[in-house]
């Protein structure tokens, strides 16, 4: 599936596996920020960089076994 139709509208596949990995990621790192474990991190922007790119290598592996 390379597109998807969003009501007439045609949009990569991946752009909404990004918007969803955002969402994802924006829960975790609050969660992170909740119990203090950016304490433990030397870059916080790199490992928010990572986190994001996991995420989104897991919602793409889920969509990819659900379709």
């Amino acid at each position: 599936m390379a597109d998807i139709d969003l009501y007439g509208v045609f949009v990569p596949a991946l752009l909404v596996w990004a918007v969803a990995a955002f969402l994802v990621n924006l829960g975790l790192r609050r969660l992170i920020g909740a119990l203090g474990l950016y304490r433990l991190v030397w870059h916080r922007a790199l490992f928010d960089l990572c986190l994001y790119l996991v995420c989104l290598g897991g919602v793409v592996s889920l969509a990819g076994r659900l379709t």
